[in-house]
């Protein structure tokens, strides 16, 4: 099977079939479902090697699996991997996944990998303050975009990210329509990008402060943190920074018999399973649009300034708040 066989079926040139595969922007949508259906009668595949020696291109793209936590969040990073797989699939890409411990780490990955592979890009994953894989990618003109914002360093690269701060706002406001005017915070210590940006969305629309507890995330340090704070004056509701930190929540508030209404973030399958309300985040929308961010790049078409996307989550009511 070969372009030529494709072009005939769909009744076009071989270069149209050839762009439809590599550059399909440049063809007209009609055209491009027509090649698209003969692609798929005919069961065509591309040789890779073949359009490596064309393009000078490996269509690899590498990302980083995250490590395993307390199997609730650490769930969240695992949907947008399956996202980006399958976006980078539709795009004529694979994924290649590494494991790293650490920045430093990391960055050492880097190094190995783009030595025994011709990788084309990297997607990050888990930004944060200092972060110093951006630069050292950027210094080496090697292709990337990130799932996270750069947190006060400098935009200069393309990044995608959820607005955390207005997912923790719906959770806040949700409480006060219900009648809650007590309403406190569990999140994570000071310092984290997306755990402050959470305790923002609940401040801005809480307006004063509330109670406030900080706990490493996890289910039992959640439970202690929200023991102390359901002790004298409790809240009579609890937003969270994670699933994990409300489930800690929940578990303190029945310990000590409080009713206590509680929401938690990243709608895991935890929280579906026991009916937590929770901030869902789009993860298979912002891997799509970390793969066409990362093809304007590869494709040469990427704008003069950095390309910044900022999607909104979406509050998930369950019967527990």
């Amino acid at each position: 099977m070969t372009i030529a066989t494709v072009a005939q079926r769909a009744g076009v040139s071989r270069q149209t079939v050839s762009n439809v595969i590599n550059t399909p922007d440049v063809v007209r949508e009609e055209t491009r479902e027509r090649v698209r259906e003969a692609i798929s009668a005919l069961g065509y595949r591309v040789n890779q090697a073949a359009r490596q020696m064309r393009t000078g291109r490996s269509r690899l793209i590498a990302v980083r699996i995250e490590p395993a936590r307390d199997g609730i969040n650490g769930s969240v990073l695992d949907r947008f991997l399956h996202g980006l797989t399958d976006a980078a699939g539709l795009a004529g890409y694979r994924v290649m996944l590494y494991t790293a411990d650490g920045d430093d780490a990391e960055i050492a990955t880097y190094d190995e990998l783009l030595n025994a592979y011709d990788l084309d890009a990297f997607v990050l994953t888990s930004t944060h303050h200092g972060d110093p894989r951006t630069s050292w990618l950027a210094a080496r003109d090697v292709p990337f975009v990130t799932f996270g914002r750069p947190w006060g360093a400098p935009e200069t690269h393309s990044w995608v990210d959820i607005d955390n701060a207005a997912g923790t706002a719906a959770a806040t406001e949700h409480l006060l329509a219900a009648g809650h005017q007590r309403i406190g915070f569990l999140g994570w210590p000071a310092g984290s990008g997306v755990g402050d940006a959470r305790r923002e969305g609940w401040h801005r629309a809480l307006g004063p402060w509330g109670p406030v507890g900080e706990a490493t995330d996890g289910v039992e340090s959640g439970a202690v943190a929200a023991r102390k704070m359901l002790q004298n004056d409790p809240p009579t509701a609890i937003v969270c920074a994670s699933d994990s930190l409300a489930l800690g929540a929940l578990q303190a508030a029945r310990e000590l018999g409080r009713e206590c209404a509680v929401i938690g973030f990243d709608d895991t399958a935890v929280a579906r399973a026991i009916g937590l309300t929770s901030v869902s985040q789009p993860l298979a929308e912002a891997a799509g649009r970390c793969m066409d961010l990362l093809r304007e790049l590869l494709d040469g078409h990427a704008p003069s300034h950095p390309t910044n996307v900022l999607l909104p989550p979406s509050l998930v009511v369950r019967q527990t708040a």
